[in-house]
């Protein structure tokens, strides 16, 4: 819940500084109107609008990178801009290099590890599930990934065209330097189209995170104990719907701070990484218990919010701790994305591999990279205590219970006493 508010609060944070950018209206003008319409029609037409949106929202991402970046592209003086730059000494040896280790260390490495985390904890990623019929699954996120990574790569152009061409964000505000470029190097028509385009993609971005709200709030907690033996519709959409309202009313407290929106990106990808061994295993091993699973997230969260934010420096004895950590969670990481491609054993070999070269690269190295290291701890943290406590739990899930526990609010007629089944079947 706490990453889907923060994933609402960039996307109003974005939607707020393309406003004040290209019109006269105030940065918390922009926030109030982007969160009132997206909050008014996800209201009204639910999941059935974050789907459409959907659609639209790619096509719009598409429309972005295929149009508009290329048109920024040759406005700014095309290939010619890159010579310029390094001549003008706008960029340093580092940023001049394809392979920097810096970039990578800085941003690369930690987005990966953010991106895996969005595929797993994100509730806006499961509930897409339910509007691809069930063949069509694994070629629709192929395609989504590949297209997804196209897009990211495509944008990201834009704030290398600034780099090379020396453009400093609007008020020191990172945030403003996308429609910034937009709005410096394109014709008026090619700005309203951008415009639209972003806008469309931020608000099919937000009402995702406000159903992903409503419905834990209404399936989840409502739905899974207050109404367990009763649920009633009505109360749960009355639920739901207050939880939009809530979750917008939050969002925009948040956005009035106005926070580096990569900054925030990456660290709910970070938080949502504490879940992502404890979501995968709890899928394929019986084993794991509801205190494992709690208590490695908690755990993980734990070590992960000091080391990210380095209310402990990392020096010393609690910079080894931290990096012997940071190298297993290199391993949990690469082994979990082997896993979802060829299984298990392949996996583990991965993993230990990749944790065994880091021995060698990584003490030393790591601490001085506070948001990758903090990344990889909470992955490493919540494997060791969702492993700890489970490996020698005698518990043996039955995983056909979920479809019934999660499939309907009422008792199931299945987990009735035999002479409430024959009840049940003969009224």
């Amino acid at each position: 819940m706490l990453g889907s508010v923060i994933s609402l609060t960039s996307n109003f944070i974005a939607g707020g500084a393309l406003i004040s950018l290209l019109s006269p209206l105030s940065f918390g003008a922009g926030i109030l109107i982007v969160a009132a319409g997206v909050l008014l029609y996800t209201l009204w037409s639910g999941f059935r609008a974050s789907v459409l949106t959907d659609f639209a929202q790619v096509m719009a991402m598409l429309g972005a990178t295929v149009i508009i970046i290329p048109a920024v592209f040759f406005a700014a003086g095309g290939p010619d801009m890159f010579q310029a730059g390094v001549e003008a000494g706008h960029v340093t040896a580092q940023q001049q290099s394809f392979f920097s280790s810096e970039a990578f260390m800085n941003q690369g490495a930690p987005y990966i590890a953010a991106v895996l985390a969005y595929a797993i904890g994100n509730q806006t990623i499961a509930q897409r599930l339910f509007a691809v019929r069930e063949d069509l699954i694994k070629p629709t996120f192929v395609t989504a990934t590949l297209g997804y990574g196209g897009t990211v790569i495509g944008v990201g152009m834009l704030g290398v065209m600034a780099l090379y061409l020396g453009v400093e964000p609007l008020d020191g505000d990172v945030n403003n330097l996308l429609p910034q470029m937009v709005a410096d190097h394109l014709p008026l028509a090619l700005v309203a189209l951008a415009f639209l385009m972003i806008i469309g993609s931020l608000s099919s971005t937000a009402d995702s995170d406000l159903s992903a709200l409503s419905s834990i709030v209404m399936t989840d907690v409502y739905g899974q104990s207050v109404g367990r033996q009763n649920a009633d519709p009505k109360t749960m959409l009355l639920i739901g719907r207050i939880t939009m309202i809530v979750a917008t009313a939050a969002a925009l407290y948040f956005a009035t701070a106005t926070f580096d929106i990569l900054d925030l990106l990456v660290f709910v990808g970070a938080l949502w990484g504490c879940l992502v061994f404890p979501v995968i295993a709890s899928f394929y091993w019986g084993r794991i218990t509801n205190v494992a699973f709690t208590v490695s997230v908690l755990a993980a969260l734990a070590v992960f919010l000091p080391v990210r934010f380095e209310w402990i420096p990392i020096e010393g004895a609690w910079a080894i701790v931290v990096e012997t950590l940071a190298i297993l969670g290199v391993g949990v990481v690469l082994g979990i994305m082997c896993f979802g491609f060829f299984g298990l054993r392949p996996a583990v070999v991965v993993g230990a591999i990749a944790s065994v070269v880091m021995l060698f690269l990584g003490y030393g190295l790591l601490r001085d990279y506070a948001t990758l290291t903090g990344s990889l701890v909470a992955y490493a943290v919540s494997f060791l205590v969702c492993w700890g406590l489970s490996v020698r739990s005698g518990q043996d899930f039955d995983f056909d219970r979920i479809a019934r526990v999660t499939g309907d609010f009422d008792p199931a007629t299945e987990d009735l006493p035999q002479v409430e089944r024959a009840s049940a079947a003969v009224s």
